[in-house]
């Protein structure tokens, strides 16, 4: 048992939910980014704008079409995998068979591929590790194992992988649609708390293909967060805390949130009220793709996607056009709200003396 736990140590093989849970979720989700998230926003770009070299044409891979953005978004089962190797500290030749690995999860694994990326890269990433530097031919050995372990898994578990993401995602969205106000409560707090924790809320939406009335819910709550932590902490952080926080991560504020988790009660407070507000009165959606869902005001992502999918739908003749109401239901529920009411109720916890001065200096 010790040499087998040395030899772990040796490959920087760790079962922990850290390694897992956190580094390798949240690499997926940059890996998520940097192909499906900007291939569709480049896509969008060029639609919106007229671009023509975003719109047309760029390749034509059997049989199908290819623009700049179409590119992008079709990497995204290696871009997912190769990330989740980084993460694990996979070594060069592991790193570069997830590519393959990759892009066969993700299409075996349907619309619920993440899922199926994240776990089958995982597995095949440690294998792969385990064997890396072992024999003379490692040149041959870490590829041929950690391929063949991937791949194996796609085709024996990354449909079912695919296929119960997809349920879950599917109930949720089902029990949004019935229950608005309830499950806009329940998904908008849920995924704000995640997006603030050292874990993905992107890589969850995304896993769980988590659009519609659940999405815009999701998007409630990110920014709820976000927002509301920039505004509520600007006395201490200023103006780089509200850049920092209320465009990049309230993540930043998790350590604080260990030192005094009451001041969190205030963004909590905020995403289940503006989570009710977008399914309920302003039947927000999040109908572009799903890892938008999970991003809140991050780079404008969650905004650019509703966005996208207001797009997709007038496309698709569900929409007619973008109203009035649409964009003040997106801009109240993303940015004022949470950056009016997330003060208010840290200023009542400030009078209870539950929140101090310097709580949330970054």
């Amino acid at each position: 048992m010790n040499k087998f736990t040395a030899f772990l140590k040796r490959k920087d093989i760790t079962v922990s939910l850290k390694r897992y849970g956190v580094d390798a979720l949240g690499a997926m989700a940059q890996g998520l980014f940097c192909s499906l998230l900007i291939g569709t926003i480049l896509n969008t770009l060029g639609t919106q704008f007229k671009i023509p070299f975003l719109m047309n044409t760029v390749a034509t891979v059997a049989g199908v079409d290819y623009t700049v953005g179409g590119l992008a978004s079709a990497m995204s089962g290696p871009a997912m995998a190769t990330a989740i190797g980084y993460a694990l500290s996979a070594p060069p030749l592991v790193l570069f068979s997830l590519i393959t690995v990759g892009f066969a999860a993700n299409a075996l694994g349907g619309a619920g591929g993440p899922l199926a990326v994240f776990f089958i890269a995982v597995i095949a990433s440690e294998f792969g590790k385990a064997v890396s530097k072992e024999t003379k031919i490692d040149i041959l050995v870490t590829p041929l194992v950690t391929i063949g372990i991937g791949v194996g898994l796609s085709a024996l578990i990354a449909p079912v992988l695919g296929s119960a993401a997809m349920r879950v995602g599917d109930f949720i969205m089902w029990a949004t649609n019935l229950k608005p106000f309830l499950m806009g409560v329940l998904v908008s707090v849920a995924v704000g708390i995640a997006l603030t924790l050292p874990i993905s809320s992107a890589a969850i939406c995304a896993a769980l293909g988590l659009t519609g009335l659940a999405g815009g819910a999701a998007v409630a709550g990110c920014s709820a967060q976000m927002i509301g932590f920039a505004v509520m902490s600007f006395r201490e952080n200023k103006f780089g805390g509200l850049i920092s926080q209320g465009i990049g991560t309230s993540m930043l504020q998790m350590g604080n949130i260990i030192k005094n988790p009451k001041i969190w009660i205030a963004p909590i407070l905020t995403s289940a009220i503006t989570g009710p507000m977008a399914t309920c009165l302003f039947k927000l959606q999040m109908n572009g793709t799903p890892v938008s869902s999970g991003m809140g005001t991050c780079g404008f992502v969650g905004q650019i996607g509703v966005y996208t999918g207001w797009m997709q739908d007038i496309e698709n003749g569900v929409k007619t056009a973008v109203t009035a109401f649409d964009w003040l239901g997106l801009i109240l529920i993303s940015f004022v709200i949470p950056a009016v009411l997330c003060p208010v109720i840290n200023m009542v916890l400030r009078k209870i003396g539950w929140v101090k001065d310097g709580d949330m200096k970054l």
